[in-house]
């Protein structure tokens, strides 16, 4: 693992497989008690095996990355994103994976940089709406106000066990350290309008029990090139519960949109 400037925030960043080999393909974690190393035992290694060129990292706050005291807007992570791909170089079009909230980073990314995204694939995901700024926001806030409660951490060992309560504690100290919870409620809200106009293949992959599976529908009509699957028997953990489900599908839309590109002409 390295650190990395990315603008004005340092990032931790992890490389797998060869840069500059198949597809590049970045993945994008999702909020409070997740990191960078939810790929290394899902996606990460079976893409690096399959030749492509993986970048992972710890978004703001989290893992091993700089935790400023304030800047939590979704538009400052899209702003990361921006940021680290130019540091490390990536100014050709790139493959997104984003995992919950890392998926809403992603297409957010992809709305406002549309140029420099081959593909988007998200996992139980949802785009960036007023209605989802002020759910996050809550539920961020609540999760902080339950936090506080000196009873909390023990429960979570003894009923999820010791990685549960250690993601817990270090969620605990990004929300009591941070405005993150009121920053993710003052994000910036793309028009709908824009979304209808974005030009870029997207796959949204869901669990079949978890409450965010009727956003594949909202998605696939409100995004031109969306295509929706549902995973039977899994909630909002289907990254971890169908690791192989998720890397079969990512595996043919690379495959497909390798395949698509444009030969060079010959000179």
């Amino acid at each position: 693992m390295s650190a990395v400037q990315a603008g004005p925030t340092r990032l931790n960043v992890e490389r797998l497989g060869t840069p500059g080999g198949g597809e590049t393909v970045v993945l994008v974690h999702g909020i409070a008690t997740d990191n960078l190393t939810s790929y290394y035992f899902t996606l990460g290694p079976r893409l690096a095996a399959a030749g492509h060129s993986v970048v992972m990292y710890d978004q703001r706050g989290h893992g091993r990355s700089e935790r400023p005291a304030s800047g939590y807007r979704l538009e400052r992570f899209t702003a990361d994103l921006a940021a680290l791909l130019d540091t490390l170089g990536l100014h050709h079009p790139v493959h997104l994976v984003g995992n919950s909230f890392g998926g809403t980073v992603a297409l957010d990314y992809a709305l406002h940089h549309p140029g420099r995204v081959a593909g988007v694939v998200l996992v139980e995901s949802e785009p960036p709406t007023a209605a989802w700024a002020r759910k996050m926001g809550g539920l961020l806030a609540g999760s902080a106000y339950w936090l506080r409660d000196a009873r909390t951490l023990p429960w979570i060992e003894e009923t999820y066990g010791r990685h549960e309560a250690r993601l817990a504690r270090w969620s605990c100290r990004l929300l009591h350290d941070t405005t993150l919870a009121a920053d993710i409620a003052a994000s910036r809200i793309p028009d709908a309008d824009r979304w209808r106009s974005l030009d870029v293949p997207v796959l949204a992959v869901y669990g079949a029990d978890s409450d965010l599976a009727p956003q594949g529908a909202r998605l696939a009509a409100l995004l031109p090139r969306c295509r929706t699957v549902t995973v039977p028997g899994h909630g909002h953990s289907v990254l971890v519960g169908s690791p192989g489900t998720v890397a079969a599908l990512l595996l043919d839309r690379l495959g497909a949109g390798h395949r698509e590109q444009p030969t060079a002409p010959a000179r």
